[in-house]
């Protein structure tokens, strides 16, 4: 796509969008977010990524968001840190088992028996 057509597209975007829309991209995993007026600062468009299923569709409520050059890069270098994958390795092994866990009302009751 060219700069002109995804300028316009964004801008469109911006202005019709509803606050907190998720697009979808051509790159999968990457998503534009329409983040609200906020605190006196106009509404304004996001980077969104997130992972997808099969379907395309995010897997987090909310992924990494950024709107800032000097932020992006900022992400961009802290995830390429090379003591990340020994990081994640070691709490991959501390974590426990996922699993499905039980809501209050699906454990067995204590019952005192008369």
């Amino acid at each position: 796509m060219s700069k002109d057509k995804l300028e316009e597209s964004l801008s469109q975007f911006l202005e019709d969008g509803d606050d907190w829309e998720r697009k979808k991209t051509s790159v999968d995993g990457v998503f534009i977010l329409k983040l609200p007026e906020y605190k006196g600062n106009p509404p304004r468009l996001a980077i969104e990524l997130n992972p997808t299923d099969s379907s395309g569709n995010p897997t987090k409520k909310r992924g990494l968001m950024t709107f800032d050059m000097r932020e992006f890069e900022t992400f961009r270098e802290l995830i390429g840190e090379e003591g990340l994958d020994g990081l994640m390795e070691t709490i991959m092994e501390v974590n426990p088992e996922k699993g499905k866990k039980k809501r209050p009302e699906e454990e067995e009751e204590d019952v005192i028996e008369i």
